[in-house]
């Protein structure tokens, strides 16, 4: 029972963990990487489709993506999906390759970006947090109804707090690097 708790925890926590690092992934920084049109949808004959499942999406160089669409008629409805998706991107076609070229971060937003992704990691650490929450009272619960131990429940709850401690700090480690990615000119 105990061990059941403590890996739905440590699961749960690990879960918590990535959606933070594909929440960061969101975040655009001034290179070009192709995370950032990961959540971009186009019309694909009346289905809303990712973009990366109707074309190639590569890193031309540090500052530009290509998007090379798999019809040619998707070129346009590809090109006006990325500028309708609201990330600040320009594209511009040039025959089937569009080029999508990442506008330089002026300070101000880069210091805004910071402030979000603090408060991505903020709300990571308190879905953690919760998770440890909850894990302890299914220990009290177990402790109330007396199939275990005091002491179990004790070294129980140690436990999960060092599982906590331990995606928190990795938490942190995520949240130095975007940190200093953002900041990097």
């Amino acid at each position: 029972m105990i061990a059941d708790i403590k890996k739905s925890a440590e699961d749960k926590m690990k879960k918590s963990v990535e959606a933070l690092r594909a929440d960061f992934g969101k975040v655009r920084t001034g290179r070009a990487h192709t995370g950032i049109l990961d959540h971009v949808k186009v019309d694909y004959y009346g289905t809303p489709t990712l973009v990366s499942q109707v074309a190639n999406i590569s890193v031309v160089d540090a500052h530009t993506l290509g998007v090379q669409p798999w019809e040619k008629n998707m070129v346009g409805k590809v090109e006006k999906a990325i500028r309708d998706a609201d990330l600040g991107l320009n594209p511009a076609t040039i025959g089937e390759l569009i080029r999508v070229p990442m506008p330089p971060l002026t300070e101000e937003r880069r210091k805004e970006l910071v402030k979000l992704v603090r408060g991505e990691a903020e709300n990571g650490k308190v879905a953690v947090r919760n998770i440890r929450r909850d894990a302890i009272a299914h220990l009290k619960e177990l402790l109330k109804k007396h199939e275990i131990s005091e002491d179990d429940e004790r070294r129980a709850q140690d436990e999960i707090q060092k599982l906590t401690d331990k995606h928190i700090v990795e938490m942190d480690k995520y949240l130095a690097e975007k940190e200093k990615d953002l900041m990097a000119v």
